[in-house]
């Protein structure tokens, strides 16, 4: 079994783009810049938004953090929006998610400028991603693909489960998994909620990915002698061990899949890293306009 180190790979990658912006730097050119829109003090979307502005130090991209409070009206967020859109010193922004229950998450979404949208959320960067033409790709669907990558796992007709049909990461993989790519050309089974034959589907998989959002789901009798195993899940459950009272677990039941696996990623230390650091890759992309032209 290999254990899939997907802070080293994220690591490698922050100083692939520094050593990138140094030189930009050196030709002239302005540094990227990446600004983030938090609303409120959800203590998962302050630590997320923290890692994504240490992310940009690391990488040497200026970032700007505008904060607004949970009662913010939709029609102000969307101003903010707008100013972003238009700042032409601004490469690309993000909205972190979730919103508070009185703003529309969707319409706050398609109000972002495709062109600056490094989270790749936008319905026209959705749809650009679902025939191949080139478009920033979400940012957790990446960093898997980019995983699968670097550890040169073949996928090439390969039996993929995704599990979970999110926006944010089950749709999307699931289509980069089909890509006429490498990694990609796999056959893809999307499961969800409704499905029926679940763990015998999982079984015959070659590749499972984990998106439910549901601690410990993928047990050992769901999972083949030799799978590929990545867990996105990261859920804070009740620790009395940890000092925070916490910790997080994944999708996957880890300490009895693991020893089955030929790959495995793990909680923490393997998507969640390179989330952040496909951010930090959609924003220098934006800021070369190599896309968007």
């Amino acid at each position: 079994m290999t254990l899939i180190d997907g802070k080293k790979i994220a690591d490698d990658i922050k100083r692939e783009i520094a050593a990138e912006v140094e030189q930009m730097v050196a030709e002239g050119k302005r540094r990227p810049h990446l600004a983030a829109i938090l609303v409120g003090h959800d203590g998962g979307s302050e630590t997320y938004v923290a890692h994504k502005v240490k992310a940009c130090e690391t990488c040497g991209f200026t970032s700007t953090l505008l904060r607004y409070e949970e009662d913010v009206t939709e029609e102000d967020l969307l101003a903010a929006i707008d100013r972003l859109n238009r700042d032409e010193d601004v490469d690309g922004f993000i909205v972190q998610l979730p919103l508070p229950r009185h703003i529309s998450e969707q319409r706050i979404i398609e109000a972002i400028d495709y062109r600056k949208d490094v989270d790749g959320f936008h319905p026209i960067n959705v749809g650009r991603m679902s025939i191949g033409l080139p478009c920033f790709l979400s940012a957790t669907p990446a960093g898997i693909i980019e995983l699968l990558r670097r550890y040169d796992i073949p996928t090439r007709g390969s039996r993929c489960a995704v599990l979970g049909r999110s926006n944010i990461v089950g749709k999307p993989v699931a289509t980069l998994m089909m890509q006429k790519a490498n990694p990609g050309n796999a056959t893809v089974t999307v499961l969800h909620s409704a499905s029926k034959n679940l763990k015998e589907i999982c079984a015959e998989a070659d590749i499972i990915i984990a998106a439910l959002g549901n601690p410990g789901f993928v047990t050992a009798d769901m999972v083949k002698p030799g799978a590929v195993i990545i867990d996105v899940g990261t859920t804070r459950v009740e620790d009395s061990t940890k000092k925070s009272g916490f910790r997080l677990r994944g999708d996957v039941d880890f300490e009895n899949v693991a020893e089955k696996c030929s790959f495995i990623t793990p909680v923490p230390g393997g998507v969640g890293p390179m989330t952040i650091v496909s951010l930090m890759r959609n924003t220098l992309l934006a800021a070369r306009h190599e896309i968007y032209k």
